[in-house]
């Protein structure tokens, strides 16, 4: 299936002041940088929180631990692939009382998040769980809500929203489309 983009809403400059907001917000809700990790949803959560802790670290001064998370096992829709791809989870230390911030390209349906928060709690429990998204485009299905987002994109729910990053796609852009068959 094919994505066939109808409108471009972010593009690399939107996507940088974005990031930037967030990573501001981030140091203010917890009153530095100390004890705060970034972990990114794979695929296209990793290089955004790459981003998140870079910027973080700069307005801070001090090293802002990355980690990256593969949530295939802990999807609720597992039963319905066939060859399900695990990827490698890798978080930076012990987050027992840490703020733990899970970063995403887009919100939806909240399943993906859902998923996340249950592999986190197998690593340990942190002291928060905060959630940053690039894109939240409503819709959910499960009581889940983002406490950082880049932009709030309506749409309805036959469209699709595509996040394009440069580690991962070659561009940074963010779409609004539909699939073609």
């Amino acid at each position: 299936m094919a994505f066939r983009e109808r409108v471009k809403v972010m593009e690399e400059p939107d996507i940088r002041r974005a990031i930037q907001r967030i990573s501001h917000e981030i140091v203010e809700r917890n009153k530095g940088a100390e004890d705060v990790v970034v972990v990114g949803i794979r695929t296209r959560g990793v290089p955004l929180s790459i981003r998140v802790a870079e910027a973080v670290s700069r307005i801070e001064g001090v090293e802002v631990p990355v980690g990256r998370l593969d949530i295939t096992l802990y999807r609720d829709d597992l039963h319905t692939m066939s060859q399900p791809v695990v990827r490698e989870t890798h978080l930076p230390g012990d987050i027992e009382g840490k703020n733990v911030v899970i970063v995403d390209d887009v919100l939806y349906t909240g399943r993906s998040v859902r998923a996340a928060l249950d592999a986190i709690i197998d690593f340990g429990r942190p002291a928060t769980i905060q959630l940053a998204v690039l894109v939240d485009r409503g819709h959910r299905e499960l009581p889940i809500r983002a406490d950082y987002v880049g932009k709030n994109v309506p749409t309805s729910s036959s469209e699709k929203v595509r996040v394009a990053l440069r580690e991962v796609d070659g561009e940074d852009g963010v779409f609004i489309g539909y699939d073609e068959d």
